[in-house]
């Protein structure tokens, strides 16, 4: 720098005036000048050498956008100055800047809101990171408003509107999730959900480019604790209900992909609640950036609004990290880390259910004794290497390893009455409808562990955008199960035989399975503008092979969305493509039952991936109405599937047959409004229509996941004059899903249960950070980004929500089905803060 400030003055100077003037002035007057020019010159540099090698403040840092991507020829420079530089292709940069009081940094690009950030008494080496969001464009023929288009198959989402949500997972991905249309979940303590008419098993969920599983033992939510999903760690979030690129794995229903943030710089946040409390600390000095997330939860207070009471002694506990090392602007190293302890300890006392129609009332009572002891211990890592060799090319090395350890035990024994409910008063009628004893042994132990080496690549060739990878997996599953019960009614035991005493079910399994999968995919986007239309293209293919039943998988997948330049406003969508459903491990489980009763578990080496051919049609609508932005989403979908394992619910429990034995298809409609139904806040509403129908032993039937319609309503409102004072409404109702009694064919007999119908809600003030905060003075609270105290409200009607059966069988074998029912009107009260 200092050397080209040298030759910069020579020029100006002395070289370019001195040769001037001796051509004009002759040699004497020009030696003359150029003396009086050197001194000048020899000033000047004095000066500028005291001046650049003064005390100087560096400054760097990353420039990214609302997605956390990094914003490319960003200009930073200095106010009122002239000194500033650009963002190079990883959103870095630095300068250096000569100390002062005040510097004011300002950062702009084309298509972005320009951001101004003052540093005081800024001194040495100071990292400054930005975060730049896109600018809402009001044109005269058309209106850039903002909205977030489903690219590819895959529709982004704002990572913060489900940090106020209110429900009992805590502000959960999963439960924003559930809001989408085409997405159910009939369980508000389990982060498990159904798209479209899958099962929970038919959902890849994606953490920094790896593939995390769902445990595999737990049968209510309850058990689950919390989703393995950090939010507060979540930078960028994309889904898809249906119709995703190659690059997603062999599953038939969703692609759900989490990438987590690198803060911004020193940062931190804390939030404490009656049901747990969590806490995330980061930092970025600009090559090396951390994020730390540790949760507890303990939702005992929740539990206890079930019916069953007792000793509910839940603990669930998870700290996850991401960290992110950048050598340089070509290479960046990034570590992801999660452990996940859940231990769910129950002592049950006594259970009475009152269940039926008013004219034909039921009481259950039981009496237990005995103890639940589950345990469900996660370890996932990610290593990741990423290589960036132009702007047109780029590499990513990966290895993961996921690690499950669950052990479900339990010895309960319980007496029960189930009785006919009568009114009370002169004519009542009642009577016992049956007595009797039972008891549940349980030792199922499975550990499972995966490995995952994978490498890709993305590469631009002219329009075309390469996107390929190729990935190994070992997969290793260690399997223990030991589970039986005995059923006594009317003193008699069953099943009642004379001569013997037989255990109405019983069941065992002892299997260790190593399984090595082969995946490799590639697909193209192009993005191509005309005077006619927008189009994208999204086309690929993945194939797979599995040792474990040798099979060999092609899928090809493509997508198609279209935008008329005629009709901006409007955005068509085609997606269709070949979907398997690559068994993981319980698919390959399969009963046998011996003469005697006695129920082992076999693997199925001949099971093959059911086969699902979609076509997806929809269409995105923006208007505006009452002068504010919505957008209309509507898509039309249908799915011939082939091949199909048939299962059944029990609760959360999945119990797969262990061989192809289905067929069936699965037809509907999804709609969603979305946009500011008040003004300044963001609120959505969700309908859907869905048919299932699948053939079991010749006989047509809905599948155990068939929902005929669901409706659900995220609502945000605030008064415009206290806009601090916030309110959120999450609301479901959702026709409830096809049940069967236990070991028990649906081709035979099957009943829907009743609908599910849920409101939560959430009130929340905001004491620091609202859009109409004042100044703050007191030097203890400037370091507050955000301090809000909310009010929760789960089950504001207070609705008794159906999980599942408990099944009670006289001496006749007529069978009761008494209803499990989930959580009561809850209170909670949360305090968030953020730094």
């Amino acid at each position: 720098m200092f050397y080209n400030i040298i030759f910069k003055h020579c020029v100006v100077f002395l070289i370019v005036p001195a040769c001037s003037f001796s051509y004009n002035k002759g040699p004497r007057r020009a030696f003359s000048h150029i003396m009086r020019q050197l001194i000048t010159a020899a000033a000047v540099l004095l000066l500028t050498a005291l001046t650049t090698y003064a005390a100087n403040v560096k400054i760097s840092g990353r420039v990214i956008d609302n997605e956390d991507k990094p914003v490319e020829f960003a200009t930073v420079r200095v106010a009122n100055t002239a000194i500033g530089t650009n963002t190079n292709l990883k959103g870095n940069y630095e300068l250096s800047v000569a100390e002062k009081d005040t510097i004011e940094m300002v950062f702009s690009c084309v298509g972005f809101k320009t951001v101004q950030h003052k540093l005081v008494n800024p001194k040495g080496e100071l990292t400054l990171n930005v975060r730049l969001y896109p600018m809402d464009i009001d044109l005269k023929e058309f209106e850039v408003i903002g909205f977030r288009n489903n690219v590819n198959g895959m529709q982004t989402f704002d990572t913060d509107a489900f940090k106020l949500s209110p429900d009992v997972s805590g502000g959960s991905v999963e439960a924003m999730i559930t809001t989408m249309p085409g997405v159910n979940s009939n369980n508000e303590m389990s982060s498990q959900y159904s798209v479209r008419g899958g099962t929970f098993d038919e959902n890849s969920v994606y953490i920094n480019g790896m593939e995390v599983y769902r445990p595999q033992l737990i049968r209510s939510g309850q058990q689950e604790g919390m989703s393995i999903i950090n939010p507060d760690m979540v930078g960028n979030l994309k889904f898809s209900t249906g119709g995703f690129p190659a690059r997603y794995s062999d599953k038939m229903s969703s692609a759900l992909d989490i990438t987590y943030r690198e803060p911004e710089a020193l940062e931190g946040a804390l939030t404490l609640s009656l049901m747990g409390a969590s806490a995330a600390f980061g930092q970025n000095s600009g090559k090396f950036s951390q994020l730390h997330g540790v949760r507890y939860k303990r939702n005992n207070s929740l539990l206890a609004t079930q019916d069953t009471k007792g000793e509910y002694d839940p603990t669930f506990f998870d700290y996850q990290t991401n960290m992110t090392f950048k050598p340089n602007d070509h290479w960046s190293i990034n570590l992801m880390g999660n452990i996940s302890l859940n231990h769910f300890n129950f002592t049950p006392a006594d259970r009475e259910t009152t269940f039926g129609t008013s004219q034909d009332a039921k009481n259950f009572k039981v009496y237990f004794d005995g103890a639940e002891k589950d345990k469900f211990e996660t370890y996932f890592g990610v290593l990741t290497a990423n290589y960036q060799l132009n702007k047109a090319h780029k590499f990513q090395i990966g290895l993961g390893g996921y690690l499950s350890n669950e052990l479900v035990s339990y010895d309960i024994s319980g007496e029960y009455w189930l009785d006919q409910a009568g009114t009370t008063g002169e004519g009542a009628v009642g009577g016992e409808l049956g007595v009797g004893k039972y008891m549940e042994h349980s030792r199922n132990r499975l550990k499972s562990s995966v490995v995952q080496v994978n490498l890709r690549g993305q590469s631009r060739v002219k329009i075309n955008n390469f996107t390929y990878g190729i990935g190994y997996q070992r997969q290793n599953f260690r399997d223990r199960t030991k589970e039986w019960e005995w059923r006594d009614s009317a003193g008699y035991s069953l099943p009642h035989l004379p001569d013997a005493l037989h255990l109405i079910y019983n069941l065992s399994s002892k299997q260790d399975v190593h399984i090595n999968r082969v995946s490799a995919f590639v697909e193209d986007a192009i993005y191509i503008t005309t005077d006619k239309a927008y189009l994208t293209l999204n086309a690929g293919v993945r194939m797979s092979y599995n040792d474990f039943n040798r099979e060999f998988l092609v899928s090809p997948r493509v997508n198609l969305s279209l935008s008329p330049t005629g009709m901006n406003n409007w955005i068509f969508r085609f997606g269709t493509g070949m979907y398997y459903q690559s068994p993981y491990y319980k698919e390959y489980r399969r009963t046998v039952t011996d003469p005697l009763g006695n129920s082992t578990i076999e693997l199925n080496h001949n099971i093959k991936s059911p086969l699902s051919v979609q076509a997806i049609l929809g269409a995105d609508f923006t208007f505006r109405a009452m002068n504010r932005p919505f957008k209309l989403t509507g898509e039309v979908y249908y799915k011939n599937m082939s091949r199909l394992i048939s299962y059944e619910y029990d609760n959360l429990k999945i119990v797969y047959s262990g061989q192809n034995d289905s067929k069936g298809y699965v037809m509907g409609l999804d709609l969603k409004l979305y946009g500011q139904f008040v003004e300044g806040s963001d609120s959505w509403l969700s309908f859907s229509l869905m048919k299932t129908q699948q053939t079991i032993d010749g006989k047509k039937v809905p599948m155990p996941s068939d929902q005929r319609y669901s409706v659900s309503l995220y609502f945000t409102d605030y008064l415009p004059r206290f806009p601090r004072l916030r309110f959120n409404l999450r609301g479901v109702v959702a026709d409830g899903l096809t049940v069967t009694p236990p070991h028990t064919s649906r081709a035979v007999s099957y009943f829907r249960a009743p609908a599910y119908k849920r409101l939560d809600i959430g009130i929340s003030w905001q004491f620091i950070g609202s859009p109409d905060q004042k100044p703050i003075t007191r030097k203890f609270w400037r370091s507050f980004k955000n301090l809000t105290l909310a009010l929760d409200v789960f089950n504001l009607l207070d609705i008794t929500n159906v999980s599942s059966y408990y099944w009670v069988t006289d001496v006749n074998n007529i069978q009761y089905g008494v209803p499990n029912y989930l959580t009561r009107r809850q209170f909670n009260v949360r305090l968030a803060m953020e730094f």
